[in-house]
């Protein structure tokens, strides 16, 4: 099962409270199955540091936990949008060449959207993953997964988060993913009550597959690019998930990665930033998850082939018709988490 915001914040408070902290040990942030372990180790190897990974399936719960001055996290895994929240509330440290010299392998524009208080890590867009052997037709809409073919009742799976859960209805719309007023937001609503009797769940999708009652029975869900790779390795059968992008155009995101101000191991979490952010970390991590990286001086490192796939690299045609996630105003996101708590009312 997902584990649940409040959940996620108990499991960390019983994680730091049965670990010895100490120097020699670093806690960071990340979705699960989000960075090759083998930089980790090898920078544990290097430096004598551990890292201990705590994962978090949500950005509510993600910025629970942040918000939290007693999380006791060193670095954290972000979007850019809340890359500039927690930053100018003083919750990540400001980054510069100075204190983390692997920005200077980034391009001005990406630094730009992680808001000068974290690295760019990795980009993507969001769209539809399938499983090739029960949809056969790959979806071209997001009609595909809001209006879903009778064979696929209660075989789809979405996600609660108060700003993923609104794209596929608002770009169905023709509206801003960053609607705020209640007559788009209504608007909103009545397409994901249609589509509410069709929906197994509304876990995300990658901790969904690895609930045994439920797992076997989704065939679709949105989802991130590169999630098709986690899920193919969930399920052990290697490019039955697929991943399309819907031709209406999509969420286009960046994730950041950021060092917390309150980090009392900050020296040796800078450090372990900048060793991520290397061209050879950030290859090295771009081909194990199959993802693409933001660093372009990482990008010579990386096979010709990899670069030219349009599941990893989107095409530019996809992205001018994508848009990016900005700060909802406080009514917006109250509205969407009491329409997302209604769904299953509708099942």
């Amino acid at each position: 099962m997902r584990i649940r915001t409040l959940a996620v914040s108990a499991a960390l408070a019983g994680f730091l409270a049965s670990t010895p902290v100490h120097a020699e040990t670093l806690n960071l942030l990340i979705w699960e199955s989000y960075i090759d372990q083998k930089i980790l180790d090898r920078f544990t190897e290097k430096t004598g540091v551990a890292v201990n990974q705590i994962y978090y399936d949500s950005g509510d719960a993600r910025d629970e936990v942040l918000s939290d001055p007693n999380s006791n996290i060193d670095i954290a895994v972000i979007g850019e949008n809340g890359a500039e929240l927690f930053g100018k509330r003083g919750i990540l440290e400001p980054l510069t060449e100075a204190n983390t010299p692997s920005l200077k392998g980034y391009k001005p524009d990406w630094n730009a959207r992680c808001a000068g208080f974290a690295l760019p890590y990795l980009w993507g867009t969001m769209g539809i993953v399938y499983r090739s052997d029960m949809v056969k037709t790959t979806p071209t809409s997001w009609n595909d997964l809001m209006a879903p073919a009778p064979a696929l009742k209660k075989h789809i799976a979405m996600y609660d988060d108060h700003n993923e859960a609104f794209i596929a209805p608002l770009v169905l719309l023709g509206k801003s993913i960053n609607a705020n007023d209640n007559e788009t937001l209504k608007a909103a609503f009545e397409l994901m009550k249609k589509q509410a009797p069709f929906v197994l769940t509304y876990d995300y999708v990658i901790t969904a597959i690895q609930n045994p009652d439920i797992g076997k029975e989704i065939y679709m869900a949105i989802a991130y690019s590169g999630d098709q790779h986690v899920l193919n390795e969930k399920a052990g059968t290697p490019g039955v998930w697929r991943y399309a992008v819907p031709n209406e155009g999509t969420l286009s995101w960046l994730d950041c990665m950021a060092v917390t101000a309150a980090s009392p191991r900050k020296a040796l979490a800078l450090q372990l930033l900048d060793y991520i952010g290397s061209p050879e970390s950030a290859a090295a991590n771009a081909q194990a998850l199959t993802m693409p990286t933001a660093n372009e001086a990482a990008l010579p490192l990386i096979p010709e082939d990899m670069r030219n796939n349009p599941e990893i690299y989107t095409p530019a045609d996809i992205l001018e018709k994508s848009q990016y996630q900005k700060e909802l105003s406080v009514q917006s996101i109250q509205t969407r988490r009491r329409i997302i708590s209604s769904m299953a009312n509708f099942q």
